[in-house]
């Protein structure tokens, strides 16, 4: 038998205010999208935003509906809007920021595990890692280095043809 150790490493970050402007900007779209988000059942509002290798953001947020599953999380609204607007143009980083009247966030939230399953998707397409900006309204941020390292045992399309 043997073990395999997995270790990520992220950056913290106690305040927006230490953040490089490019990814203070990223991170203000991502909280200004949680605004518009449509939550009325869970109150729990997510705003994302993608950045672009030819540096357009996109940003997409929540949207949930009374039939549960027929909603979409704002990571994957935001990607598939990226990608249908912008076909080709690989994603370099996406900003998520959470907000809610009811629960007090005391960590930066990660994504769920179907939106970083479309993010290993998207960085195995593009062969590009993509950085992942975590945030808490408090303003305490957490960036990832790729999403591999936030799913790390991914499944892509070298899986289904046997690779």
């Amino acid at each position: 038998m043997k073990k395999i150790k997995h270790i990520i490493e992220i950056e913290e970050y106690q305040s927006f205010d230490e953040l490089e402007s490019q990814d203070f900007k990223l991170l203000e779209k991502a909280q200004l999208a949680c605004k518009s988000a449509y939550a009325p059942y869970s109150q729990f509002r997510v705003g994302a935003s993608v950045l672009l290798e030819n540096g357009v953001i996109v940003s997409g947020n929540n949207q949930e509906n009374a039939a549960y599953p027929s909603g979409l999380c704002a990571e994957r609204v935001a990607m598939y809007y990226a990608s249908a607007n912008y076909p080709n143009i690989p994603m370099l980083a996406i900003a998520i920021a959470v907000e809610s009247d009811e629960v007090k966030f005391t960590k930066p939230l990660a994504p769920c595990g179907s939106c970083r399953q479309v993010m290993a998707e998207y960085e195995h397409l593009y062969q590009l890692k993509m950085r992942v900006i975590l945030s808490e309204p408090e303003g305490r941020v957490q960036i990832i280095n790729g999403v591999s390292d936030l799913l790390p045992f991914t499944f892509n399309a070298t899986e289904l043809k046997g690779l």
